[in-house]
């Protein structure tokens, strides 16, 4: 009896362990799930005063209840909101005990934390000072993507009478910018923060190609010269009628005005330096960007380096596609060739939209040996707006919105054909079309699950990063076939070590524009053209071009980590999903999250 007393004790027992058990995971649950959603709402309301503060970024996520404002982005005052903002977001992220939030919350913390605190550093004043002195330049500016928004071709809507109207706002906004950005110059003359002759000198023609467009030739009145069927003729000749007027009285004076004020005021004025280095504050802000474009500790001298290294073992692959096509002469002879040689121009812009048609339909049937997580966005492919064509990218792409109504676009550019060479096509639109921005970025925006920061945020080593190595995937999706195409690959992916180089070089070691693009001359078949346009590039926005290797060499390294972890078990179109679907994270975070996969696989 007594045996059977401690026998039904011992089932008791039993019985009752795993309710307990049950009982402790639920309330494990409870608090990360608690923890979770207190989280969850620090992302939300950040997020949504955020878009109140930046109505522009709103339009571009496909967000439109803010679409009659424009935004004070240029103003002390916006720029003391933004600081109290983010420190506000830092000092609630402390309330939250991230050893109770789940492993894909930890991630959005993490993530937070880094952009915050990275943001916060940028308030320094001598920081500050170093930016907000230099509002436009040939690149970023906002004479380079206003007129596109409000075309009726690019991210804000035209489908009813009060998107007519809230545009007329919105283009009100962007006099009062151009006026206070007369200003800010105006302070960055006085402190000698200015931005290089050279830049300036491309503002000026960008602003009088628009001038030149006249009223009914303006890329701003296009969206009056076709209406949906919704909108009356009442309202259609009263808004023609009104954007006229605008365009005549409001928006060509304002070019005007800018333009003769860089004319007159600003070049004679400005550096005839190229380095951010060689500015007063200049080698401290560029230290912080390369940080922050990066998202890794890394110096402008050890990134230099490694762009020389990378150049060389670049060039050792193009010696053996020289080899392959049987050409007899040097690598430079080689380059020369590939440059000069009529073969390789485009025919007409046609034919070139009509390859990347089809390098497009070639890739819709292999994209799914590599990946199972496919955007739902569409893409169309355009020629670059003639208005910016001279001083754009060979190619580029603007994202969709998530819900697929306004589709991601690829944009290739025709102008001055004879500059422009087919065989680097194929690269070119892995890049910036499939599998690479057009993938990560759709993926992110239509991923739900995701809070806003990281659905529509990130960070460019990321992002370019994902491009870059999405171009090292034409092999395996049935591309590169053409020994002349693989070499297009290798040509763009020595551009991106060339980078850096010549960013590092021209803003932390004093190097000129010429020297920058000789050495893009000599170590590569671009044409001068490019060669300048991308000099000229690095020169406006410092260190932007820096975190294209850096991002990808970090993917690949984490792939091959992966490949010899998992062995068989290794799934690239798995590896894909992991890089892809938690949004753009810094390059630490990111590496965090492949080792936890890795650990997951093999433990399996």
């Amino acid at each position: 009896m007594r045996l059977r007393t401690i026998i039904l004790t011992g089932v008791s027992i039993a019985l009752l362990a795993p309710a307990i058990a049950d009982a402790q995971t639920v309330a494990s649950n409870a608090a990360v799930s608690s923890e979770s959603a207190k989280l969850r709402k620090i992302f939300s309301d950040s997020d949504e005063a955020s878009l109140k503060r930046n109505p522009l970024n709103a339009l571009f996520r496909g967000d439109y209840r803010f679409g009659g404002q424009f935004g004070d982005g240029i103003t002390d005052q916006y720029q003391a909101r933004e600081k109290a903002a983010t420190e506000a977001d830092l000092a609630a992220l402390k309330t939250i005990d991230r050893s109770k939030l789940s492993s894909e919350d930890q991630i959005s913390y993490d993530v937070f934390k880094y952009q915050a605190d990275m943001t916060l550093r940028g308030f320094d004043p001598a920081l500050l000072r170093t930016a907000t002195d230099r509002p436009i330049d040939h690149f970023y500016g906002i004479q380079t993507m206003f007129p596109d928004l409000s075309s009726g071709e690019g991210a804000a809507p035209f489908k009813t009478v009060a998107d007519y109207d809230n545009n007329l706002i919105r283009l009100a906004g962007y006099v009062t910018y151009l006026d206070r950005a007369i200003g800010r110059m105006r302070e960055g003359l006085a402190d000698g923060v200015t931005n290089p002759k050279l830049v300036m000198q491309n503002v000026v023609d960008q602003l009088d190609a628009l001038i030149a467009q006249g009223v009914e030739g303006s890329t701003f009145y296009k969206p009056v010269t076709k209406f949906p069927a919704t909108v009356s003729a009442a309202d259609q000749a009263r808004l023609k009628t009104a954007y006229a007027a605008f365009i005549r009285t409001q928006l060509i004076p304002a070019h005007t005005r800018l333009r003769d004020f860089i004319k007159t005021d600003y070049l004679p004025k400005a550096r005839t330096t190229v380095g951010l280095g060689q500015m007063p504050g200049g080698a401290a802000y560029y230290r912080y960007l390369v940080e922050q474009t990066t998202t890794t500790n890394v110096t402008p001298e050890a990134i230099h380096t490694l762009g020389l290294s990378e150049v060389a073992r670049i060039h050792s692959e193009m010696e053996k596609v020289k080899t392959q096509v049987g050409f007899k002469g040097t690598l430079p002879q080689f380059f020369e060739y590939m440059r000069t040689d009529p073969k390789f121009a485009p025919k007409t812009a046609a034919a070139m939209r009509d390859a990347f048609f089809a390098i497009d339909k070639r890739l819709s049937v292999t994209i799914p040996r590599d990946f199972d997580t496919i955007p739902k966005s569409p893409l169309e492919i355009r020629p670059v707006p003639p208005y910016k064509e001279k001083t754009d990218a060979g190619g580029s792409y603007q994202g969709g919105t998530p819900d697929g109504s306004r589709p991601g676009v690829f944009y290739y550019n025709s102008y001055d054909l004879p500059s422009r060479f087919t065989w680097g096509y194929e690269t070119l639109f892995l890049h910036e079309g499939r599998p690479g921005h057009h993938f990560q970025i759709s993926l992110a925006q239509e991923n739900t699950a995701l809070p806003a920061f990281q659905r529509f945020g990130g960070n460019t080593a990321y992002v370019e990063g994902w491009a870059l190595y999405s171009e090292s995937l034409g092999k395996e999706l049935g591309l590169f076939t053409d020994p002349y195409q693989y070499y297009g690959h290798l040509n763009d992916e020595i551009l991106r070590a060339m980078r850096l180089v010549v960013d590092t070089g021209i803003h932390s070691q004093g190097w000129s524009r010429d020297k920058a693009i000789a050495y893009m001359l000599d170590n590569s078949a671009m044409g001068r053209t490019d060669a300048t346009a991308e000099v000229e590039r690095y020169i406006a926005i410092p260190s932007q071009a820096l975190a294209y290797k850096i991002g990808a060499l970090t993917i690949q390294r984490l792939r091959a980590k992966a490949t010899v972890a998992l062995g068989p078990k290794f799934d690239v179109r798995e590896f894909h999903a992991q890089i892809l679907m938690s949004g753009a994270l810094p390059m630490a975070v990111l590496e965090a999250k492949i080792d936890r996969w890795i650990a997951s696989k093999k433990a399996r």
